[in-house]
């Protein structure tokens, strides 16, 4: 005789989980509340309960960040996010500030600085070990919200409002400032002010040649995007908020560079692009992405196809071999070399024009 597998007890309300979780997370049990929040949820999702899991979850995550929990809150975060991927639920006002809501539980703490003694050392040490962890958790978290949302019905650059809050985030939080990695979000968000006043926050804090860069960058993320409106404002509101806090921004072949790039897209000029791209070349490679970036302004503003790499090197080779053999065949021999040595002699020719009109 086989046995019968034991019946599942039906799921209660979620509220009551919720109750009951939140009295064993105040007894200071956190880890068996996290195993239980994880397996009750799974649950709700099995049974295609989506919103009391959400409900679960969400409560979850809130409550073991209030907690200082961390690592745990990180996780039941991101968990609550895969529910609402899992349950295909619209992105929307009220389901972004349930995400605000726990992103604004994330710790803030500044790294402490004036280091004097071994104790001092010690300290910063486990400081910024946590500050990479509380980074690591925040960013996961939303790096999933914004994915998300590109599927569920934001912009198809993800949610604004979520980039900008992963912007801030890294950028107050982040024991190893990536500026480039800062501005790849606010530039996708929806504050450009607040994104000026970070740039001019860090120009009072970076390294003697970083802050033309950060202004570079921002003008340029912006114009790949095509967003002209915003590239211009940086340029103006940067330059007031400098003066008026009195700080040096000292003269740049690269702040002149991306100034004369946007009067070019105003005028639509493409000679007069490419030009400005030839005369500061050398102001372009301090950052190996600009190119890249320009690549990108080429095909939005003017309509510059992008040329394949490989398209171009086997395109080339395809004309030298058609070259060679139409010589071979249609002419005699002498004459054939007198043609490759003036195609030769033309090329060079061409080549050192070319670089004349750059310097």
């Amino acid at each position: 005789m086989s046995r019968q597998r034991p019946k599942r007890t039906a799921l209660p309300p979620a509220q009551e989980n919720i109750d009951k979780l939140e009295k064993i997370v105040n007894e200071g049990n956190f880890y068996g509340a996290q195993q239980m929040y994880k397996s009750i949820s799974a649950r709700y999702v099995a049974a295609q309960r989506y919103s009391e899991a959400l409900d679960l979850l969400h409560a979850g995550a809130c409550l073991q960040l209030k907690n200082n929990q961390l690592t745990c809150g990180a996780e039941l975060a991101v968990s609550f996010v895969e529910a609402l991927v899992k349950g295909k639920v619209a992105y929307d006002n009220e389901n972004l500030d349930r995400v605000r809501k726990i992103y604004e539980l994330f710790p803030q703490i500044p790294v402490p600085h004036n280091l004097e003694d071994d104790d001092d050392l010690h300290e910063l040490t486990e400081a910024l070990g946590a500050a990479k962890l509380r980074v690591e958790g925040c960013s996961s978290f939303l790096k999933a919200a914004i994915k998300w949302s590109i599927e569920f019905g934001a912009p198809k650059t993800g949610s604004p409002e979520l980039h900008v809050m992963l912007a801030e985030y890294l950028y107050s939080e982040s024991p190893e400032l990536d500026m480039a990695r800062v501005s790849f979000h606010f530039v996708r968000g929806n504050n450009p002010e607040k994104f000026a006043s970070t740039i001019v926050n860090f120009m009072g804090k970076c390294y003697p040649g970083e802050d033309d860069l950060a202004v570079a960058r921002a003008i340029l993320m912006y114009l790949s995007l095509g967003n002209m409106k915003d590239a211009n404002y940086i340029m103006d509101e940067v330059k007031k908020q400098v003066e008026n806090k009195q700080l040096q921004l000292q003269p740049s072949d690269l702040i002149q560079f991306v100034f004369y790039v946007l009067q070019t897209l105003e005028r639509d000029a493409l000679p007069l692009f490419n030009m400005l791209r030839a005369n500061y070349k050398a102001s372009i490679e301090r950052e190996p992405a600009f190119n890249e970036m320009l690549d990108d302004i080429a095909e939005k503003f003017f309509g510059v196809k992008r040329r394949n790499p490989m398209q171009g090197i086997f395109g080339d080779i395809f004309k030298v071999i058609t070259f060679i053999f139409t010589a071979i065949f249609l002419y005699p021999l002498d004459v054939f070399n007198h043609i490759v040595g003036l195609n030769e002699c033309i090329d060079i020719k061409i080549n050192a024009s070319k670089i004349d009109s750059w310097v």
